[in-house]
């Protein structure tokens, strides 16, 4: 990355799935990404609890001494729903909530194969980068193709011009866990000149008569 001005990346928001999927290499890819982190000093957002690629990714953080954190609403602890969030543990009341907080904290977002959940939590954010509210990176981890059919949509939306060249920039994508750290700290946020006009306050729910739940 010689030349290349390098982003200073502490903490990584992990969005995946509760489930551990079909294919094995979907587990090796999460606990590999987990070691990637703590051998490059960073540490973990993740959504709480020990299951499927959730509970991958974060043991292998916690193993290689890095910082693990979880932001779990509080209806998943009732009756153990999800186990044991592996290092410090945040509840809070809502999703949306859960969400913020993990852009707040985080210095970048990375995406395994998830379900639905996951998808919401990648696409929120990816809105909020296109508005402003956020000059994060975000990427997804391609692994054995899983993310193919998200990212030709994508390109079929920019196509039909319903989502701009400018804006599909923001998504972020490769197949191993190295090089796609190497792309988020090597980002470079290009807001859209109209919606970098907004201004957001981050302790107001009304943002110039819009609020976080809006999606393009």
């Amino acid at each position: 990355m010689e030349g290349v001005l390098v982003r200073k990346i502490k903490k990584i928001c992990v969005f995946c799935g509760a489930n551990s999927g079909k294919d094995v290499a979907f587990v090796n890819a999460a606990f590999h990404l987990g070691k990637v982190l703590g051998k490059r000093k960073i540490d973990l957002v993740y959504g709480g609890g020990k299951l499927g690629l959730m509970g991958c990714v974060s043991t292998a953080v916690a193993q290689h001494e890095r910082q693990v954190l979880g932001i779990i609403p509080s209806a998943f602890t009732i009756n153990n729903l999800v186990g044991e969030t592996c290092g410090k543990e945040i509840k809070v009341a809502t999703m949306q909530e859960r969400l913020v907080m993990m852009m707040e904290l985080s210095d970048a977002f990375i995406a395994l194969p998830g379900g639905f959940g996951t998808l919401e939590e990648l696409f929120q954010m990816i809105s909020w980068a296109q508005l402003n509210i956020h000059n994060k990176p975000i990427g997804v981890l391609n692994i054995n193709g899983f993310f193919n059919g998200l990212l030709s949509f994508v390109d079929h939306a920019v196509k039909q011009e319903f989502i701009t060249s400018r804006a599909r920039k923001i998504l972020i994508s490769a197949t191993t866990a190295d090089e796609l750290v190497d792309k988020l700290q090597a980002f470079r946020f290009e807001p859209d000149p109209a919606l970098s006009k907004l201004k957001w306050s981050p302790s107001s729910s009304q943002k110039e008569k819009l609020d976080l739940t809006l999606r393009l």
